[in-house]
């Protein structure tokens, strides 16, 4: 699996693009805010001759649903997210409101996620890991094969998420990092919402939430 990252929003959101090696390629969090920026991604997966087949959220805050819209007007493709994330996604307009920021009413969802559930697209194979704590629907996404976790906002390098927005607590985040993403090999990357990436080992042993 090959994965890509661009960085979208005035929020700085990560938008990760993992392709298969038929040319499949499932979209994580598009973050797209405006057109410029929905060119730069359909201009990029072009480039690499990709078939968009799957859009996922680890969850609905708004600068991690910015581009669904786009997605399904120019993909057909609705999101996938875990229900607990409604209440975020019918709030997303409000919410970018208040942040001085304009977005369209997101698009429904194709279904929900639940944790443990497994994705596959083309040869591809994911692990949903209900995660909450920064929301109540976070889902990270799991590869063992190629070693490596999408944890939407619950874990950062050398940070986690913040608890303070309705549906966050801090002790349920921890607990969901301790219990779902260091248990996991410490090898394994870790590609977070915002910012550089990280292994699992480095966190247990450095993230000061963590030790």
């Amino acid at each position: 699996m090959e994965i890509y990252k661009l960085v979208f929003s005035p929020i700085e959101v990560n938008t990760y693009i993992l392709a298969n090696r038929n040319g499949e390629c499932t979209i994580i969090d598009c973050g797209c805010y405006d057109r410029n920026e929905f060119s730069k991604l359909v201009d990029f997966i072009e480039s690499k001759k990709l078939k968009p087949v799957l859009l996922l959220n680890t969850h609905c805050h708004l600068d991690h649903i910015f581009g669904n819209g786009f997605v399904k007007e120019k993909y057909n493709l609705s999101p996938f997210s875990n229900e607990l994330e409604e209440h975020n996604r019918r709030n997303a307009v409000n919410h970018a409101d208040i942040f001085g920021l304009l977005m369209d009413k997101p698009p429904e969802p194709a279904g929900y996620i639940s944790d443990k559930q497994v994705i596959v697209f083309g040869e591809t194979t994911l692990l949903a890991l209900h995660v909450p704590g920064h929301t109540a629907g976070s889902i990270a996404f799991y590869s063992e094969s190629d070693r490596c976790v999408f944890t939407g906002d619950a874990l950062f390098a050398g940070s986690i998420g913040r608890t303070d927005l309705p549906g966050g607590n801090f002790e349920t985040l921890i607990t969901s990092i301790r219990t779902k993403l260091i248990t996991l090999p410490g090898e394994t990357v870790v590609y977070s919402g915002h910012g550089p990436e990280t292994t699992i080992a480095t966190e247990m042993n450095t993230n000061q939430y963590l030790t």
